[in-house]
């Protein structure tokens, strides 16, 4: 039985699906075609703390494919990423200080990894959400929906 879910997971993973977790903590994996491999992520509203790793599978240095992971409400998605332009690289495209950021990693380049880990005293069941990377142009195709505490969704192992 816990063989099918993980096969059915991983399919799930290869196919830009869904990521869940049962132990409030995720990876997701971007790389060189700009893309991250799920749309979405759901994290049980049991959890008081979330942990996601960001790994860029793709080769290319950071400096030339560099992504990150930021969550925020789906409505600041547009003037976050606008902030990041300006804020620029130096500041791994994040505007200093800005609330509407709930979490984010660094910026890493190919072979990389980054890890973050934010309270959920910041998210609220049923508000949409939505994670991105803010490195300008990449938000378009970057971006997917992050669910916190629907109970209709079922926790699989994300592995």
């Amino acid at each position: 039985m816990m063989r099918l879910q993980l096969i059915g997971t991983t399919a799930s993973l290869l196919a830009g699906g869904s990521a869940y977790a049962d132990n409030c903590a995720m990876t997701i994996e971007a790389n060189d075609m700009m893309r991250y491999n799920v749309r979405e992520m759901s994290v049980p509203a049991g959890c008081s703390d979330i942990t996601v790793t960001l790994k860029h599978s793709g080769k290319l240095e950071a400096k030339v494919m560099g992504h990150d992971w930021v969550l925020a409400r789906t409505s600041d998605v547009s003037g976050i990423v606008n902030a990041g332009m300006a804020a620029g690289p130096a500041h791994g495209y994040l505007p200093a200080g800005d609330k509407r950021i709930i979490a984010a990693t660094n910026v890493v380049g190919g072979g990389e990894s980054t890890t973050v880990r934010f309270a959920t005293t910041a998210l609220e069941e049923g508000a949409s959400y939505t994670f991105f990377c803010t490195t300008p142009g990449h938000a378009t195709l970057m971006r997917g929906r992050f669910v916190f505490g629907d109970p209709k969704r079922v926790a699989r192992v994300d592995k």
